[in-house]
């Protein structure tokens, strides 16, 4: 039998091979932006967006096993999905675009998405919310870092 570790582990996962959808030019585009000089820990970003999407889905498992099956677990399931999905999608849409204000958007409602699925989950299970954490302290970052991104580079707005 599956589990439903198993299931939401498997789609957290799929979901965010979704950032593999990029195209050489695009990666030569970003190659040449300017970046802020406290963007030290640049290389360490896949393994924060790791760290933060595991905790999502430990998040989403506790949900799940809270009330298994029920309408109102799958809809927070949905909502855990459109957080990733927003999430995700900020690399190629960012990219593919070519514009950091197009990722600063995302990153944005990534934020306030973030925001309001901790909110909606405190109720349910305050661990679940509790690794919510990581991605409501990382998403603002990147989201500004974006932003400061225009200021130096304002020809990739």
């Amino acid at each position: 039998m599956i589990k439903s570790w198993m299931v939401i582990g498997g789609v957290t996962f799929l979901v965010s091979l979704g950032s593999a959808l990029l195209r050489p030019r695009d990666l030569f585009w970003q190659k040449d932006l300017e970046r802020p000089n406290w963007l030290f820990f640049e290389p360490a970003i896949p393994l924060i967006w790791t760290v933060i999407f595991v905790c999502g889905a430990i998040s989403a498992y506790i949900v799940w096993e809270n009330d298994p099956g029920s309408l109102k677990t799958w809809l927070l399931m949905g909502c855990y999905l459109m957080l990733e999905v927003i999430t995700v999608a900020f690399i190629p849409g960012t990219l593919r675009s070519r514009s950091l204000l197009v990722g600063t958007l995302l990153g944005g409602l990534g934020v306030v998405a973030g925001i309001l699925l901790t909110l909606i989950v405190l109720p349910i299970s305050g661990w679940a919310a509790l690794l919510l954490v990581p991605y409501l302290i990382w998403s603002p970052i990147g989201t500004y870092t974006t932003r400061r991104m225009i200021e130096l580079n304002p020809e990739a707005a």
